[in-house]
C-alpha cells in the first residue's frame, strides 16, 4: 500500500516545525524510494511545493494528532541534539582552555625547573666548598698536631737523655765523693809545738822538717815517662798540640764518638779546626751528612758533649751544594768542593759568607778520579802542621795522585807534586807532616796504611801499618794536627784513631 502525503510547505526560517516535517518527508521519501514533487500557485498566488511519498509501513495516513506527536518527538530529538551540541561545544572550549594552559605550562615549566635546579646546584656547590674548606682546615690541624707531637717526642727524648746523663753524672759524682772520702789524708801529729811562733802564721808546714823534705822528694822523683798519656791499647801517644813531626809508625783501634741517625749519614765528614779562631774553640765540631744530590747543611756543635749527644748549636746552609767527603775546617773557614765542579770554595763560618773560590787546574771531578769506594771523591782537601792541601788527579797525570799546597786566603796553588800512586787503587788518603799516606781498603776489617809519599824528598815507599775498618765502610779519613789523631767516618759512625809518630 502506498502512503500519500501532500503538504503545502513554505520555506520560511520562522517555521521550524514545517521544515522538520519537510525533512521527515524527504527521509521517508528516500526510504520509500518513491517520491513526487509538484509545484503550483495557491489561491493567493503564492508558490507551493508538494511532495508525494509512499509510506513503506503505513497503509493510511495518520491522524493530525499523530502527526503532531511525531513533530513533537522530532522537536525533542532536535532539542536533545542541540543540548548535546552545546555540551560538546562547552567540553571543546574546556579542552581548548586546558590545552592552552598545558601549552603555556610546557613553555614556562622548563625555565622554572631550570631556575630551581640552578638554585639547588648553587646551594650544593656552597656546601661542597664549605666541606672542602673544613676538610683542609682539619688536615692542616692534623698535620700541625703531628708536627707538634714529633717535636714533643723529640723534646721528651732529649729530656730523657739529659735525665739519664744527669743521673750518670750524679752517680759518678757520688762515687767520686765516696772515693775522696776514703782517700782523705790521715791525721798527722800536730807539729806546731816544734815550730817557732813566727812561722805559724805563714804556714802549717815547717819547710825544715823531715816530713816536708820527704814529700818534696816524692814529688820530684816521679819519672817523666809516667806523665805521658797512654791510649786505650796501651801505646803511648803524643800530647795534643805537640808540633813535633815524624813518620807514621802506628795507628790505634778506632774509638766511636757518635753514630748518625738516618740514611743520609751512611757516609759524611766531621772535623774540628786545628787553628780555631774566635768565636770557635778546639771543642767546636762540625758535621756534614753527604748522602744526597743537594748537600748544603753543616751542623755545628759548640761542645764535644753536645756533639756526642747530637744537639747542634747552629746549622749553616751553604750558598751552593758541596760534593763528596773531602771538606775541612781551617782557621775559621770551611773549605769544600762545589758540586759537579773542580771548584774549591772557602766559606767563612762566622759571617756565613763565601770568601774565595778557585778552580783546581785540570782536576777530575764528579767520578773521573775518585778513591776506590767512589762517592765522587775526586777532590779531597786536607790539613796538616804546614797548612792546607788538596789531593786530586788529572788527565795529564793519568789517574796518579797529585798534591798541591793551597794558600788558605785566596786558594792559589803554591806548590804541586805528582806521585806514582794511582788514586783509584787506594781507599782514602791523609797528610801528616807534609807526607801523604794512603789506606788500602775501605771495607776490609784489617786494612793497612800501604803507601807514603814524602813531599820533602819527592819519593814514595810501601808500608804495612795495620788499620782497622771496624764498621767496614770508611768513606772519610782526615788528620787533625792539633789533636794528633785521625778522624774517620765509618758506615754511619764517627770515630777517631790514636797514632804514633817516630821522632825525626
Amino acid at each position: 500500500m502506498r502512503f500519500f502525503c501532500a503538504r503545502c510547505c513554505s520555506f520560511r526560517p520562522e517555521m521550524p516545525a514545517v521544515q522538520l516535517l519537510l525533512l521527515a518527508c524527504l527521509v521517508w521519501g528516500v526510504g520509500a524510494r518513491t517520491a513526487q514533487l509538484r509545484k503550483a500557485n495557491d489561491r493567493g498566488g503564492r508558490c507551493q511545493y508538494t511532495f508525494t511519498v509512499a509510506s513503506p509501513n503505513e497503509s493510511n495516513c495518520p491522524e493530525q494528532g499523530q502527526a503532531m506527536s511525531v513533530i513533537h518527538d522530532l522537536q525533542r530529538d532536535s532539542s536533545s541534539q542541540r543540548a548535546d551540541l552545546e555540551s560538546t561545544k562547552a567540553r571543546l572550549r574546556s579542552l581548548e582552555s586546558r590545552l592552552h594552559h598545558l601549552t603555556l605550562g610546557q613553555v614556562a615549566g622548563p625555565q622554572e625547573t631550570h631556575e630551581g635546579l640552578q638554585k639547588e646546584m648553587s646551594t650544593l656547590r656552597r656546601e661542597r666548598d664549605q666541606l672542602e674548606t673544613q676538610t683542609r682546615e682539619l688536615e692542616t690541624a692534623y698535620s700541625n698536631l703531628l708536627r707538634d707531637k714529633s717535636v714533643l717526642e723529640e723534646e721528651k727524648k732529649q729530656l730523657r737523655q739529659e735525665i739519664e746523663d744527669l743521673a750518670r753524672r750524679l752517680e759518678s759524682n757520688s762515687q767520686e765523693v765516696a772515693r775522696l772520702r776514703k782517700g782523705q789524708c790521715p791525721q798527722t801529729r800536730d807539729t806546731t809545738q816544734d815550730v817557732s811562733p813566727g812561722s805559724r802564721e805563714v804556714s802549717k808546714w815547717n819547710l825544715d822538717t823531715l816530713a816536708f823534705q820527704e814529700l818534696k822528694s816524692e814529688v820530684t822523683e816521679v819519672p817523666a815517662s809516667q806523665i805521658l798519656k797512654e791510649s786505650p791499647s796501651g801505646h803511648p801517644r803524643n800530647e795534643e798540640g805537640d808540633d813535633g813531626c815524624g813518620e807514621l809508625v802506628w795507628v790505634g783501634e778506632p774509638l766511636t764518638l757518635r753514630t748518625a741517625e738516618s740514611i743520609t749519614g751512611k757516609y759524611g765528614v766531621w772535623m774540628r779546626d786545628p787553628k780555631p779562631t774566635h768565636p770557635y774553640t778546639r771543642e767546636t765540631t762540625w758535621r756534614i751528612d753527604t748522602v744526597g744530590t743537594d748537600v748544603r747543611r753543616v751542623f755545628e756543635y759548640d761542645l764535644r758533649s753536645r756533639f756526642a749527644q747530637g744537639y747542634p748549636s747552629r746549622v749553616h746552609v751553604l750558598p751552593r751544594p758541596l760534593e763528596s767527603t773531602g771538606a775541612v775546617v781551617y782557621e775559621g773557614s770551611l773549605y769544600f768542593q762545589g758540586a759537579r765542579s773542580r771548584t774549591v770554595v772557602r766559606y767563612d763560618l762566622n759571617t756565613e759568607t763565601v770568601r774565595a773560590e778557585r778552580d783546581i787546574p785540570g782536576a777530575g771531578y764528579h767520578g773521573q778520579f775518585p778513591y776506590s769506594w767512589g762517592g765522587y771523591t775526586d777532590i779531597d782537601l786536607a790539613v796538616d802542621e804546614g797548612g792546607l792541601w788538596v789531593i786530586y788527579s788529572t788527565e795529564e797525570a793519568k789517574g796518579a795522585i797529585v798534591l798541591s799546597r793551597l794558600n788558605p786566603e785566596n786558594l792559589e796553588l803554591e806548590q804541586t807534586w805528582e806521585t806514582n800512586i794511582r788514586k783509584q787503587s787506594v781507599a782514602n788518603a791523609f797528610i801528616i807532616c807534609s807526607t801523604l799516606y794512603t789506606v788500602s781498603s775501605y771495607s776490609s776489617a784489617d786494612a793497612t796504611v800501604n803507601f807514603a809519599y814524602d813531599t820533602g824528598t819527592g819519593s814514595s815507599k810501601t808500608l804495612a801499618i795495620p788499620f782497622k775498618n771496624r764498621y767496614k765502610y770508611s768513606s772519610m779519613i782526615d788528620y787533625n794536627p792539633l789533636e794528633k789523631k785521625l778522624f774517620a767516618w765509618d758506615n754511619f759512625n764517627m770515630v777517631t784513631y790514636d797514632i804514633e809518630l817516630s821522632k825525626v
